[in-house]
C-alpha cells in the first residue's frame, strides 16, 4: 500500500516496532460486504505477527473465515500542533497499518504462549507462578456461552507508517489563547 503524503512516511522500523509492541489496542479492519467492519481489540506483537483472542464463534470469526485478508492499525496521538491560522493546526501522531492474513492458531503450544504474553502485556506480575498450558487451551470453554477460547495471528505481507513529529513547544496546551498581534494572521 502506498503512502500519498511522502512528508508523513514513517520508516525508522525500530519506532515502528516499539508502536506495534507498546501499544494496547489495534483495530482490526475485515471486509463485512456493503460496510467494512472495524473491531477495537487488546493484542500483542509478537515474532513479526499481531496476535489476538476471542471466542470461537461469533461475527468476526465468521467474517475472517469468509474472508480472512484484514488491516490492523495502531497509532498513537500526541497532541495538536498549533497554528495562527486555524485551519492549518495538524495532528502530531505515529501510525501503523499491518496488512495480511488472519488465521486462526491451531497450535496448542503457539496458542498457549501467545494468551501467556497478552495475560503478562495487560496484568504484569499478577500471574507470577502461573504458566498457561497447552492443555488449557484445547479444553477451555467460556462460562458465559461455552465457547472454546480462539487465538489469532496476523502474519503481515506490508507494513505502512506515517508520522507527524514536533517538538512540545508547538503542541496546544488546555487554556492556551492566540494573543492580539501574535504570529501570523495577526487576530486574537
Amino acid at each position: 500500500m502506498e503512502i500519498r503524503y511522502k512528508a508523513r512516511v514513517c520508516a525508522d522500523k525500530e519506532r515502528i516496532e516499539r508502536l506495534l509492541s507498546g501499544s494496547r489496542v489495534g483495530v482490526l479492519g475485515l471486509n463485512a460486504g456493503d460496510y467494512p467492519y472495524a473491531v477495537p481489540l487488546n493484542y500483542i506483537w509478537r515474532g513479526g505477527c499481531v496476535y489476538f483472542h476471542g471466542a470461537g464463534s461469533g461475527k468476526r470469526v465468521t467474517l475472517l473465515d469468509e474472508s480472512p485478508r484484514v488491516c490492523f492499525t495502531v497509532y498513537e496521538e500526541y497532541g495538536t500542533v498549533k497554528d495562527d491560522v486555524p485551519w492549518h493546526a495538524d495532528t502530531a501522531y505515529l501510525s501503523a497499518m499491518v496488512f495480511g492474513r488472519a488465521e486462526r492458531v491451531r497450535d496448542s503450544e503457539e496458542a498457549a504462549a501467545a494468551l501467556q504474553q497478552l495475560v503478562e502485556k495487560f496484568m504484569p506480575g499478577f500471574f507470577s507462578n502461573s504458566r498457561i498450558a497447552a492443555s488449557f487451551v484445547e479444553k477451555y470453554r467460556s462460562s458465559l456461552d461455552g465457547n472454546p477460547v480462539a487465538v489469532f495471528r496476523v502474519k503481515p505481507d506490508e507494513i505502512t507508517a506515517k508520522e507527524n513529529r514536533t517538538e512540545p513547544e508547538n503542541l496546544f496546551q488546555p487554556g492556551m489563547k492566540k494573543r492580539d498581534g501574535a504570529g501570523a494572521g495577526g487576530e486574537g
